[in-house]
């Protein structure tokens, strides 16, 4: 893990193996971003000839790594390219070229970034993009130590270094950085090796290490196994597991300062694999569905994170994981479920497993009285059409989407506001022998059924639904600070609006106010 410090020094003296700068795109040309001009200065008129004979446009994600010559005391300039002119001010683009970065310099024992640092927001967004784009998955390689190619020591290079607001973004980038990556790890982590109980066992792992020693967050842990979820009632969580020979798990955490201002309730779907059940996917369907827990993994981070950083808000998380297999006691379409608080929803598609374990997490969440709720979930294939790959979809309480919306900006997620309305309601009403209808075939707006469904189990709390079906796994190549795999979706944003509460803000302050 690379280590990140910050300094006022000047790029063009740094004594780092390698400098890393910014390159913008003008209408003029490429010009170096803020935070290189003394690279600039110390190159002077041979600067623009060298940035054409090399090609460098500034294009998004362009990089070219140059010998420094005499013109710097390092012996490596890399220039990456953050895009048109504004986005050197923008702690989304600069997130991106952070973590183009870490790829292109490989093997320097040290690097200096000087890339625009001069706020909280882009230090933040220069330490979480490098920390992320260097992340790399080697827990099944052979020599896993020779495939690790980060630098060990990173210096943020900003003048604000001394400002104790940017010294405290950039420690706590790092916190937010290592539970992306832990996520990651997770969802990356081959399905036979992480059953539910298995995830769940890794879950108690990570609380004894987050809650270890003195001065560590209070953050409590409960694990319900088959019989618990039995003797509960979950019919969800059990249902959805049947056709398994590795049994469900529901894991709460609870995280409670003594001098929180609000309380967060956070559900996530752990399908630890999904095969569809007896409503089967085709075969091609499922080689990545060992990121259907991506949701859970991402609540449970999400929750130790804020803890960490010891923001002044209870979270009570609750983390419902299972296997979705094909058996012969495998769940039957028609099959009747009774869910957790004794709702009954008739099962047409049990390929639509993860809004059922969701089902009990959201009652039992709701128990505990929050003044919101989240529910993060890969959760329908439909949303991946609608907002494509790399945007998460919202729904729920107005004011709660809003808020959701731009803390997910705040944290350089995308996410998109979408609807529920009232046709969604009658529709999941439909069943002719149940409670509420799982599924309904119809081929239109599936993620809003799925939406207005779990709102039945919210209690009438402010609440609000992500569906990050299409951000949780890249399949592509690396690109900016996301690698091929699981990416951590959703745990920047909960941690973002976990900010948001402890500011005094949220769905409580507005009905107080």
């Amino acid at each position: 893990m690379t280590s990140y410090t910050l300094s006022k020094a000047s790029p063009a003296k740094t004594r780092a193996d390698a400098v890393v700068v910014g390159v913008v795109r003008t209408d003029d040309g490429p010009r170096l971003a803020p935070g290189a001009e003394e690279v600039a200065a110390a190159y002077g008129r041979r600067l623009n000839p060298l940035l054409r004979s090399v090609g460098v446009t500034g294009a998004e994600g362009e990089t070219h790594v140059l010998p420094a010559g005499d013109a710097l005391t390092t012996p490596l300039l890399v220039l990456v390219g953050l895009g048109a002119e504004a986005a050197g001010a923008d702690p989304a683009a600069v997130r991106r070229a952070a973590g183009t970065a870490a790829r292109a310099t490989t093997n320097a024992a040290s690097v200096a970034l000087a890339l625009p640092a001069d706020t909280p927001a882009l230090v933040t967004a220069v330490v979480e993009g490098h920390a992320l784009g260097g992340y790399r998955f080697t827990t099944y390689r052979r020599d896993s130590a020779s495939d690790d190619t980060r630098a060990p020591e990173a210096v943020v290079l900003t003048p604000a270094a001394r400002r104790a607001d940017v010294q405290q973004a950039a420690e706590d980038a790092q916190v937010v950085a290592r539970a992306v990556a832990v996520t990651r790890d997770w969802v990356n982590t081959p399905p036979g090796d992480l059953t539910p109980p298995a995830f769940a066992d890794a879950v108690v792992a990570a609380h004894k290490a987050a809650t270890k020693g003195r001065g560590a967050p209070p953050v409590s842990l409960v694990v319900h196994d088959e019989a618990a979820l039995a003797e509960l009632g979950c019919g969800g969580l059990l249902g959805v597991g049947a056709g398994s020979d590795a049994p469900p798990r529901l894991v709460e955490l609870t995280y409670a300062p003594d001098d929180a201002v609000a309380h967060l309730a956070l559900v996530g779907k752990g399908i630890t694999f999904d095969s569809g059940g007896l409503s089967i996917k085709p075969g091609g369907s499922m080689k990545t569905m060992k990121c259907d827990m991506a949701g859970a993994a991402a609540i449970v981070q999400a929750t130790l994170a804020i803890a960490a950083l010891g923001l002044p808000v209870k979270v009570s998380a609750f983390a419902a994981m299972a296997e979705n297999m094909v058996s012969g006691s495998a769940t039957r379409p028609g099959d009747v479920l009774r869910i957790y608080g004794g709702t009954t929803v008739e099962v047409s598609n049990t390929d639509a497993e993860g809004r059922l374990v969701l089902a009990d997490a959201l009652v039992r969440a709701s128990e505990v009285e929050p003044d919101v709720v989240l529910d993060v979930a890969t959760l329908t294939g439909a949303m991946v059409v609608a907002l494509g790959e790399r945007i998460s979809g919202v729904m729920g309480s107005e004011e709660v989407v809003a808020d959701v919306v731009a803390a997910g900006a705040a944290a350089g997620e995308d996410l998109w506001p979408m609807p529920l309305p009232d046709e969604m309601r009658e529709r999941v009403r439909s069943s002719k022998v149940a409670d509420l209808a799982q599924h309904d075939w119809v081929r239109w707006g599936g993620g809003l059924f799925a939406g207005a469904f779990l709102r039945e189990f919210t209690d009438g709390l402010p609440w609000a639904h992500l569906d990050i079906a299409g951000p949780a796994f890249h399949s592509g190549g690396a690109t900016g600070h996301l690698t091929p795999g699981g990416t951590g979706a959703a745990v920047p944003t909960l941690v973002a609006y976990a900010r948001h509460l402890a500011a005094g803000n949220g769905p409580q302050a507005s009905q107080d106010a």
